[in-house]
């Protein structure tokens, strides 16, 4: 698991190991917070198709599923 600060998320630029609809490159568009202001999620944006996807943040970590960077 990657060690990640969920608050330095925003604009940080992500490729997903596995892409989906040919998408693979992705960066934070925006952070996700609860009543309390902690971070529950991001949405993340496609750089080519610029779709829109919430995810849970804590995904991020996985290296399965996502590399940071753009690679």
């Amino acid at each position: 698991m990657i060690r990640l600060n969920p608050e330095k998320l925003h604009l940080s630029k992500w490729t997903a190991v596995k892409p989906v609809r040919k998408e693979k490159h992705f960066i934070v568009t925006a952070l996700v917070r609860d009543d309390r202001e902690v971070v529950v999620a991001c949405l993340i944006e496609a750089v080519h198709s610029h779709r829109l996807r919430e995810i849970d943040w804590r995904e991020l970590r996985d290296p399965e599923r996502w590399r940071q960077g753009w690679l």
